[in-house]
């Protein structure tokens, strides 16, 4: 039996988090992890308290029509990189990798995080951002040479 490699290791488990997500629109799952030591994890969700869009039924950007990465404000959920990055403590995200997996057929085809979550990971002290592409491919993000020396996104 071949063992599996640790990155696809952490990225199953992002995948499993993300199970939990009650985002009609993306379904997301996130972890932290610094020195093989998993700080934080984090799925997409509307914040503590409030309905969730699995509980309404419907996802109000789908049914506005938002066009893909516009009118994020009608989204109740707080991404899964947000949930992590609010469930950890600054001092444990220093050097951190983070891991992302979104749920079933809604595998990441090369986009890796929204502008504010990149800023929340910018800011978090996070180093590297893996997005699984399928079950075995993915993409490694180097958050200082792409996100702050090279992308000028943020502005």
């Amino acid at each position: 039996m071949l063992r599996r490699d640790k990155i696809n290791y952490y990225l199953d488990i992002a995948d499993a988090i993300g199970r939990r997500s009650t985002c009609l629109h993306e379904s997301y799952g996130a972890i932290i992890v610094k020195d093989d030591i998993i700080i934080a994890t984090g799925y997409s969700g509307a914040p503590r308290g409030r309905k969730n869009c699995t509980d309404l039924g419907y996802c109000r950007r789908e049914k506005n029509n938002a066009p893909s990465g516009q009118r994020i404000e009608l989204c109740r959920a707080v991404h899964a990189e947000a949930n992590a990055i609010i469930a950890a403590a600054r001092k444990d995200c220093l050097g951190a990798t983070m891991y992302l997996a979104a749920k079933g057929d809604q595998l990441s085809t090369g986009d890796v995080c929204c502008a504010i979550c990149r800023r929340l990971i910018i800011n978090s002290g996070i180093k590297t951002v893996i997005v699984r592409s399928n079950d075995a491919e993915y993409t490694v993000t180097d958050v200082d040479a792409e996100w702050v020396s090279e992308d000028d996104t943020l502005n």
